[in-house]
């Protein structure tokens, strides 16, 4: 994995953080594969929000696909 891939994945994060905080959530990215997986890990409230994977769907995976070109999925794990 590069680590400007990696660095790009961080920096799109960011820009979700702000909203997931408001609610009392996180997300940390856990490893990007060599096939554009990107595997996060939802943390604080995010952890029991029955939301949490339309969070990930229409939240986290819509923003990383659009700003980091090869992103072609996102996995909580």
């Amino acid at each position: 994995m590069s680590d400007t891939l990696k660095e790009k994945v961080e920096k799109a994060l960011e820009t979700i953080r702000p909203y997931l905080k408001a609610d009392g959530g996180d997300v940390e990215l856990v490893k990007v594969t060599p096939e554009g997986i990107v595997e996060v890990k939802l943390t604080g409230a995010c952890i029991d929000c029955p939301m949490s994977q339309m969070t990930l769907r229409a939240g986290v995976e819509r923003v990383l696909i659009r700003e980091v070109p090869g992103i072609r999925r996102v996995e909580a794990v």
